[in-house]
């Protein structure tokens, strides 16, 4: 059976390491997820999320040309569409269907008030320790 990205597949979970965990997948091959991709959530220990011998899905991200497979617990998992959850529930009413340039945008903005509120925090820093030329 060839691996190919994209696919998804089972796997059982055969070694973890602090960096992620060994998936062993149909063919005798195997590949690591990457602790980045166990879940969704920040994951500190990959033993709080898996153990050996664990039945997964994953999805396969890329397979280099040394065979190494690097695979996604994560991006394995269908998603829920989220329109019935419009309200109160922490989200803000509106579908979170972003397009690229909308991410691109915030991303902008973000980056353009993080520049500034630096900038107000060094000048704030370099007038309490009379930086730039002032009296010693």
């Amino acid at each position: 059976m060839s691996i190919e990205v994209g696919s998804k597949l089972k796997g059982k979970v055969t070694g973890i390491k602090k960096f992620g965990a060994f998936v062993e997948l149909p063919g005798g091959k195997s590949g690591l997820v990457h602790i980045s991709e166990v879940a969704d959530n920040y994951v500190e220990n990959v033993e709080d999320h898996l153990s050996v011998g664990d039945e997964v899905e994953v999805k396969v991200l890329s397979v280099a040309d040394d065979g190494k497979i690097s695979l996604s617990i994560k991006k394995a998992k269908d998603r829920p569409k989220r329109q019935h959850h419009r309200g109160g529930h922490g989200g803000h009413g509106k579908p979170s269907h972003n397009k690229p340039e909308d991410f691109e945008k915030k991303l902008s903005n973000f980056l353009k008030d993080s520049e500034e509120k630096m900038t107000s925090i060094k000048r704030q820093a370099e007038s309490r320790r009379g930086g730039r030329g002032s009296r010693r």
